[in-house]
């Protein structure tokens, strides 16, 4: 079955942001001005981590450990241990698999709140291939006790999510994009750590997504508002602990339930609510979209969306399929 839609990109009224990238520098750099404890540790990657103007300002607060990335979590545990609030700052390619058994071990079995803050995630790297491909970090670190795994999705998400990691007592993992995202709409303008923002509401078929996937998924939601079709949109952004009353609440008055990240359908977000779902008895028609198993394709992080129908188009198509 097709849909008929405006061609018109959807986003347009929607207020421009920056990279969430940009608000994570800009919002650590405010909070290490007022405390001296805060630091950051990078693997060569203050310059695709946006931290340049914060070791400008506060060269005292950041250490550069090189392309080390299980030095990297180590130093930051260290750290840590000392009383320091430390974000260890990597490509999450990287991080979540040269680095996995220190993440277990140094941060989440020693109870160190260390932020582990993953960049370019997804297929942000696109061009790059598979190799800096990070569709693997939700799966591994869900199987991981003691770890909160965060994906905002705008602007507004990614400065909440810092503040609270600054003050966090647990260790937490925060996955980042590369682009520029607006600032999605919102019923209520509240923040914190396990508890789902709802975008929009609907009574139809429920769009539950992280990260940069919410906006194709707000986007889909108009489209399919358009033709009548009362669509829900949930910004998931944290991942473990899930808000399960938010997963239930949306099967419960929904007719459908499409789960969309930028992540391997094995393991993250999508069989998390499935999980949920159908241990709580609950049959629903129900789809996850993400990066399915097989040799991810190779281009820019919009054409790989497209390849995959992360897009207002290819979700409003497959919520007709379920619905």
């Amino acid at each position: 079955m097709t849909i008929s839609v405006d061609k018109k990109d959807s986003n347009k009224a929607l207020k421009k942001g920056k990279a969430n990238l940009e608000v994570f520098s800009e919002t650590m750099i405010s909070l290490a001005e007022k405390d001296r404890d805060i630091m950051a540790v990078t693997s060569d990657s203050r310059g695709s981590g946006k931290l340049v103007p914060f070791a400008e300002k506060l060269p005292d607060q950041i250490v550069e450990v090189g392309i080390a990335e299980q030095d990297l979590v180590g130093v930051a545990a260290g750290l840590s241990s000392a009383g320091k609030k430390v974000f260890a700052v990597s490509p999450a390619c990287f991080l979540t698999a040269r680095s996995l058994e220190q993440i277990k071990n140094d941060v989440a079995y020693s109870d160190f709140p260390v932020v582990l803050v993953g960049i370019s995630a997804g297929v942000s790297y696109g061009a790059l291939g598979s190799t800096h491909h990070s569709i693997h970090d939700v799966a591994v670190l869900r199987a991981i006790n003691n770890v909160d795994i965060v994906v905002p999705a705008d602007n507004f998400e990614t400065e909440q999510t810092i503040i609270a990691a600054s003050i966090a007592t647990k260790p937490v993992f925060i996955k980042f994009g590369k682009k520029a995202m607006p600032f999605l709409p919102r019923l209520a303008q509240s923040f914190t750590i396990g508890t789902a923002s709802t975008i929009c509401e609907g009574s139809d078929v429920a769009f539950i997504a992280c990260g940069e996937t919410v906006l194709p998924a707000y986007e889909a939601a108009q489209k399919l508002n358009e033709q009548g079709i009362s669509a829900e949109v949930i910004s998931m952004h944290t991942v473990k602990p899930l808000d399960e009353n938010a997963v239930l609440k949306a099967a419960q008055k929904c007719k459908a339930v499409i789960t969309v990240e930028e992540h391997s359908i094995h393991g993250g977000l999508g069989e998390a609510c499935a999980s949920l779902l159908l241990q709580s008895g609950m049959a629903k028609p129900f789809r996850i979209v993400g990066i399915p198993d097989e040799d991810t394709a190779t281009g820019s992080q919009i054409e790989i969306f497209e390849q995959y129908g992360i897009t207002g188009d290819g979700l409003a198509e497959q919520a007709l399929k379920l619905l």
